[in-house]
């Protein structure tokens, strides 16, 4: 049932973006300074959409998800060093007195 929502979904902004390309048909020159690209508004706009879409989602991956990636890799270790050894009796562990 999820999978069914999420391609109804998809077909929905789909269809939004053929009719916003449609509707945004006029002519437009995308200038780079070297460079010149003649494009019609809609695709334009929604290239602009996209790559904004892709650089925040890199963005934020660099300033949230890889940190906290990080910090878990550290904690994981930091548990991992100080779980006693498994099968080794209690009364064989090192206990520290503090």
């Amino acid at each position: 049932m999820r999978v069914v929502l999420q391609i109804l979904i998809a077909l929905v902004f789909m269809g939004a973006g053929v009719l916003f390309g449609a509707f945004n048909s006029q002519a437009v020159k995308i200038d780079f300074h070297w460079f010149l690209i003649p494009a019609t508004l809609g695709v334009a706009l929604l290239v602009a959409l996209f790559i904004g879409a892709v650089l925040g989602g890199i963005a934020v991956t660099a300033g949230i998800v890889w940190p906290l990636r990080r910090h878990l890799r550290k904690a994981r270790r930091e548990l991992a060093t100080s779980r006693p050894a498994a099968g080794m009796p209690a009364s064989k562990q090192s206990t520290d007195p503090a």
